[in-house]
This record gives C-alpha cells, sequence and structure tokens, in this order.
C-alpha cells in the first residue's frame, strides 16, 4: 500500500500533522517510538496552550487519544522506530527497527530531537525530580531553589537568564576553561546578584538526590579537587542531537545536524519531504511552535500532493 502521508514521530509536531493530514482526508501513516517527545518526562508542564497545567504524561495521553481518533484515516505503528528514508521515483520508502517498508507519496519528518545528557550517576534517576533539560519550560518550577546549570555555551547562559525571575541562587558549570556563549549574554548574567558563581574546568561526576535533587559533585579538572554543591535542581543544557540520521542521504542538514526548512512551508531541499519540530533548524525549541510548524507541513503536503498527483 502507498500512503499519502508518513507522519516519522509521536510528539506534538508529529502528532499535529498527523491530525490534520487526516481532516484533509490523506491516507497517513504515523510511525513513533511512543508518544509525548521530550516532554514525556516532566510532573508539570505549564506552557501548553488550553492547558494550565499538565504531566507530559497526560498530554502524552492526549496526543494519542487525538491520533487514534481518526482511526479511518491513520494507521499508528507504535513502538516502531524508522531508520531510513529512501527515495523511489516519485514517492518515498521508509525502513524501520521491526523490518517493516512502508510507502508513500510525501513524508513529515517530525522525529525530534534528544537532548545531549552528562550520563553521569544520578541523572537518569533524577530526571524529572530535579533534573530539567528546558529552561523555558521548567524554569518556573524552581522558585526560591537554589539551581546549578551545566554548560557555558548560550543554551546555558539563557537557561541562567531563564532562571532569573524564579530561583534564589544560581551556579553556572563549565567544561572548559572559558565560557562558550555570547559575550554580551556573558555581560548581561554577570550583573546579576542571583548568579553566585561561575564554575570552569567543572567535570560533573555525579547529581545526588533522595526523593529529589540535593546536590551535585564535580571536578576541578585543573587542581583535581572534587567538591559538591548543595541544590534543589540542576538544568543541563549541553545541546540536543537532532535525529536527522534516517534523512542525512535526501535533505539538506546544517553543521548541526538539523534539518533545513523554509520556514513558510515547512518544506524541504526535497521536493515532497516536510519537516517539523526539534528534528529542523527552527531556533525555538518548544512545543507550541513544532505543533504550529507540523500544521504547516501538513498543509504543505497536501498543497503538493494535490499539484503532483492531481494535475
Amino acid at each position: 500500500m502507498i500512503y499519502d502521508v508518513i507522519v516519522i514521530g509521536g510528539g506534538p509536531a508529529g502528532t499535529a500533522a498527523a491530525v490534520y493530514a487526516a481532516r484533509k482526508r490523506l491516507k497517513t501513516i504515523l510511525i513513533t517510538d511512543s508518544f509525548g517527545g521530550q516532554s514525556i518526562v516532566s510532573d508539570d508542564i505549564q506552557n501548553w496552550i488550553g492547558e494550565t497545567r499538565i504531566s507530559g504524561y497526560d498530554l502524552a495521553k492526549k496526543f494519542e487519544n487525538h491520533i487514534r481518533a481518526y482511526s479511518d484515516m491513520v494507521d499508528v505503528k507504535i513502538p516502531e522506530k524508522v531508520l531510513k528514508v529512501r527515495k523511489i521515483g516519485d514517492t518515498f520508502e521508509v525502513d524501520t527497527d521491526k523490518k517493516n517498508t512502508y510507502g508513500a507519496r510525501t513524508v513529515i519528518a517530525a522525529a525530534g530531537a534528544g537532548r545531549r545528557r552528562l550520563n553521569v550517576p544520578g541523572e537518569k534517576e533524577f530526571e524529572g525530580r530535579g533534573v530539567a533539560y528546558c529552561s523555558t519550560c521548567d524554569a518556573p518550577l524552581f522558585s526560591g531553589k537554589k539551581v546549578a546549570v551545566v554548560g557555558g555555551g548560550n543554551a546555558g547562559l539563557e537557561a541562567v537568564e531563564d532562571l532569573f525571575p524564579y530561583a534564589s541562587e544560581i551556579y553556572l558549570l563549565e567544561y572548559g576553561e572559558t565560557l562558550k556563549g555570547d559575550p554580551v549574554t556573558q555581560t548581561k548574567i554577570k550583573k546579576n546578584a542571583k548568579l553566585k558563581e561561575i564554575i570552569l574546568n567543572a567535570e560533573t561526576l555525579a547529581i545526588k538526590g533522595d526523593k529529589m535533587v540535593t546536590g551535585l559533585k564535580y571536578k576541578n579538572l585543573k587542581s583535581g579537587d572534587i567538591k559538591e554543591l548543595e541544590l534543589d535542581g540542576v538544568f543541563v543544557e549541553i545541546g540536543s542531537a537532532p535525529n536527522s540520521d534516517m534523512l542525512k542521504d535526501l535533505v539538506e542538514l546544517d553543521g548541526f545536524r538539523q534539518v533545513v526548512i523554509d520556514s513558510k512551508h515547512a518544506s524541504t531541499s526535497q521536493p515532497g519531504i516536510f519537516a517539523a519540530g526539534d528534528i529542523t533548524d527552527d531556533p525555538y525549541k518548544q512545543n507550541n511552535i513544532s505543533a504550529g510548524d507540523a500544521v504547516k507541513a501538513a498543509l504543505a503536503a497536501h498543497h503538493y500532493l494535490l499539484k503532483k498527483f492531481q494535475d
């Protein structure tokens, strides 16, 4: 069977794309390892429009329920992961980890990205319980708390800025000898008294806690000294890695391996392939923006199909 659209991903972008494709009466297949995207680990999401607060788990269930309400138009394959996208004439095929191959006239890539992790003891155990990866999403949860931000690039500096209205004390840890973020932002954050210390040459060794985060252990790479900070939270801001390998032979990727899109239509360099969400080079990695861009992708895919296959 040749579908009209293959949607890759079950986060806010994948869900929005599949819903809009179904409403345009496009025969759609959605392939995802899980619903919810990166927000599945958040206990308290406060910026999903229409919900004052909702857990990542509950949001993921709403995504799935919305998709399954269109079961006449959307086939759901879960848990399944796309490994490769190939172009076959005027159509596309995807290969999955279940050794299945599916074909479609268009593809909407909404596979998201994975936050780069420290891979230290305690990080996984306390994710969502003091360990966070999105300051825009989670900074308000740390009101009056002592927080460390790990990462001295632009993401780390912006996380510090996001935390200023909420946290009582902030510590910024950087592995290298200097901060790598924008000098203007560096100057700005250094003027705020809530930033208690910038710790350079700091290798994070472990995140400590009981039911919630209670501290962070790090090593000074110059002196070899091992120290600890008493904390209520840790923001890991060392970048993200888009799940774009499946597309690397078909579409243009930027230097960060993000899919380059035309923001007007969510189109890629390969006609018939569209993309939305954290897999793309859109600078604002937010659930609401991912969903909006995915609506563009679905509408653009519908227009593409009308022109190419019904002229």
